[in-house]
């Protein structure tokens, strides 16, 4: 049997507790992300890929989209960060971030990025 990466089910009640509680800049960029709004791909709000939950997921271009707030500028959570980004990297999957005020103050930007990401 193939071990499952996508999904596991022991961390689906984090991933609901995190959908209704998403944060301002989550819940902005969704408006624009949800729906197939975005160049027709399928976005996917806090999935999970191991361990690790993504803020958004495309699966059909294995992209994942991080929003950082204050909690993440920091030495420990940089370097965490990094850890994470470099593991997904290996199981496939690129992965972009964002400060949560760049979605506030220059979402066209955002959106042209994420777009630019996208392989096909």
């Amino acid at each position: 049997m193939q071990n499952r990466i996508h999904s596991r089910k022991y961390l689906e009640p984090y991933r609901k507790k995190l959908r209704k509680s998403l944060t301002p800049a989550e819940a902005f960029l969704w408006k624009q992300l949800q729906n197939k709004k975005l160049e027709g791909r399928k976005v996917r709000r806090q999935h999970s890929v191991e361990n690790f939950i993504l803020d958004f997921f495309c699966y059909e271009e294995m992209l994942g989209i991080e929003l950082d707030g204050q909690v993440h500028f920091n030495e420990i959570a940089t370097e965490s960060d990094k850890i994470r980004t470099e593991k997904l990297n290996q199981l496939g999957i690129k992965v972009i971030r964002f400060e949560n005020r760049m979605v506030f103050e220059n979402l066209p930007e955002v959106l042209e990025r994420i777009k630019a990401s996208f392989k096909s």
